[in-house]
């Protein structure tokens, strides 16, 4: 399976240095948490050959252009007004070449936007076990995951304020029967009373949104009064928060782990200052938060999920697979 590089906190409130964090001067994406992001990586790889070859094959024309027919090579210049063959030949070639691009963006915009079916994926398969196609089924499950899609959805609501993010989880409800619901603050602001031992500057949240792991996260997002945009860079996944419109996303991760984002649409004054802190956990831990996110304790609850066990010594990049 794909593991992701991370080096977890063990304390209580130390700072975490996961690889979901952005690093100063480092390229590249950060590594891949889910499949989404894993399928965005490789395509990148292609399009990073393809332009690189581009690139190659315009410098050396433009090299033998210039030393071939210079002034000094050429002292009495050709006079013609166009070549069929090569005008044939630089229209038809970029036309193929945007074509095998878009055969290969095409299902990963598609594996990304779709919501899947998790009835369909258990049930396929079932069916390649059934019939004995074991090459089929790596092939299948490589970017479908029937365990997970046995256990349902985990659905969330992400709504955008001015400048923070509400989550409700409609399928967790207290004895009165209220969706589980609370506010996620950015923790740094400039003020002198900000902490300086519980997250990474301008990411870390005081009510991180928790999750599952291992689970299917569909999560629809609006807004309260302008344009934001969930984006969470690990995942791969940048929704836009509309007000009046309910935008759907999904994603899975398999490690546990932190891994942070920001709102990715101006919305106002206090842009900067609007994180997103994702904690990915055990079940068990997620049930044990969710039992105190409902019954009020929400310190408890964000302290009971801010000690995230270490996943030893010897680490793996999730796009290295």
């Amino acid at each position: 399976m794909r593991y992701l590089t991370a080096a977890l906190s063990a304390s209580l409130f130390a700072a975490p240095a996961f690889a979901a964090v952005p690093v100063d001067g480092a390229i590249d994406f950060q590594p891949a948490a889910t499949r989404i992001a894993e399928r965005v990586h490789e395509f990148h790889v292609v399009l990073l050959w393809i332009i690189t070859l581009i690139t190659a094959l315009v410098t050396v024309l433009l090299i033998w252009v210039m030393v071939r027919y210079n002034k000094r090579a050429n002292k009495t210049p050709r006079k013609f007004s166009h070549n069929t063959t090569v005008e044939v030949v630089w229209t038809v070639v970029p036309a193929l070449i945007l074509v095998g691009i878009a055969s290969l963006s095409f299902p990963n915009l598609y594996y990304q936007n779709v919501t899947p079916n998790l009835g369909e994926i258990a049930a396929t398969s079932k069916k390649l076990l059934a019939e004995n196609k074991t090459a089929q089924h790596l092939a299948y499950t490589k970017n479908h995951f029937p365990d997970a899609a046995e256990k349902g959805f985990v659905n969330i609501k992400v709504q955008g304020n001015q400048w923070n993010w509400t989550y409700t989880y409609p399928d967790i409800v207290d004895d009165t029967g209220a969706a589980l619901e609370f506010v996620s603050n950015g923790l740094y602001k400039g003020r002198a009373s900000d902490p300086t031992d519980v997250g990474p500057r301008l990411l870390a949240t005081d009510y991180p949104l928790v999750v599952p792991a291992g689970r299917y996260i569909r999560y629809y997002t609006a807004a309260a009064d302008v344009i934001h945009a969930f984006a969470v860079p690990a995942f791969a996944v940048k929704t836009d928060a509309v007000p009046g419109r309910l935008n759907e996303g999904w994603f899975l991760v398999e490690q546990e782990g932190v891994y942070y984002g920001q709102c990715s649409e101006l919305c106002g004054i206090e842009h900067a200052f609007m994180p997103i802190e994702v904690r990915v956990v055990s079940q068990a831990v997620f049930d044990r938060w969710a039992e105190l996110m409902k019954a009020g304790d929400y310190d408890a609850a964000a302290a009971s999920v801010r000690q995230v066990a270490a996943l030893g010594s010897e680490t793996k990049f999730a796009s290295s697979n």
